[in-house]
């Protein structure tokens, strides 16, 4: 690469476009997918002209999750009750994580040591405050609850593991199956949600549930340890 060529890349290469074109390689095929000498590739550039921006490869996933954190839109304080407010943060996170759910598990780690992580764990934690939870009881239960409503991406029954119709469609019909062998004396009510059990019934607000569940908590725990 001559010098004259270089110098147009260097200029259209900065940390943002490298993040986007990372997050959506990692989208398309995951986050092990995702590799300096494929982005610099990408950019028309050599390797080393990624590692000025980024020592190695695990600082680029983090700066994946980063990302995902900065873009969260924070709704703005109201006169709501603190639960209600609370959940509308939660719902907040979720809605920037539906895009890119492969960060889902790099978030957590994340949240105290970047700007958009910072600025959401001020705002649970002033809530939190408001509830009558000290300092301490509002660190540990405001991590616990973090921790759950970031598991509802993964894990939500809604966002297909297997992407492939057919073999998603054969792999519930085998886990009816399973459970029709079952006895309807032992296992009664097992039996009769296998449908719902094996996702044959079309989820329904599987992360509103949740969110619910967890706002629930957080409003019948003690405020002090």
């Amino acid at each position: 690469m001559t010098p004259s060529a270089a110098a147009p890349a260097r200029e259209r290469l900065d940390p943002e476009k490298i993040v986007v074109s990372a997050l959506a390689i990692a989208d398309a095929e995951g986050l092990s997918a995702v590799t300096i000498r494929r982005l610099a590739t990408e950019h028309g550039v050599t390797p080393m002209a990624l590692y000025r921006h980024f020592r190695d490869k695990d600082e680029l996933i983090h700066a994946l999750a980063d990302h995902v954190l900065l873009n969260v839109a924070l709704p703005a304080p109201t006169g709501e009750p603190w639960h209600v407010q609370l959940r509308a943060v939660f719902t907040a996170l979720l809605d920037s994580l539906a895009a890119h759910p492969v960060v889902a598990p790099l978030i957590v780690p994340r949240v105290l040591v970047s700007p958009g992580g910072l600025a959401m764990a001020e705002r649970a934690l002033e809530l939190l405050a408001q509830a009558g939870f000290d300092t301490y009881r509002a660190a540990t239960v405001g991590t616990q609850a973090l921790c759950t409503v970031i598991n509802l991406i993964p894990y939500d029954p809604g966002v297909p593991t297997i992407q492939d119709e057919e073999q998603r469609e054969d792999r519930i019909r085998a886990k009816r199956a399973a459970l029709a062998t079952l006895s309807p004396r032992r296992y009664p009510h097992v039996t009769a949600a296998a449908d719902p059990l094996t996702g044959c019934v079309v989820k329904e607000n599987f992360q509103e549930l949740g969110l619910d569940l967890v706002i629930a908590g957080l409003r019948g725990l003690p405020t002090t340890r």
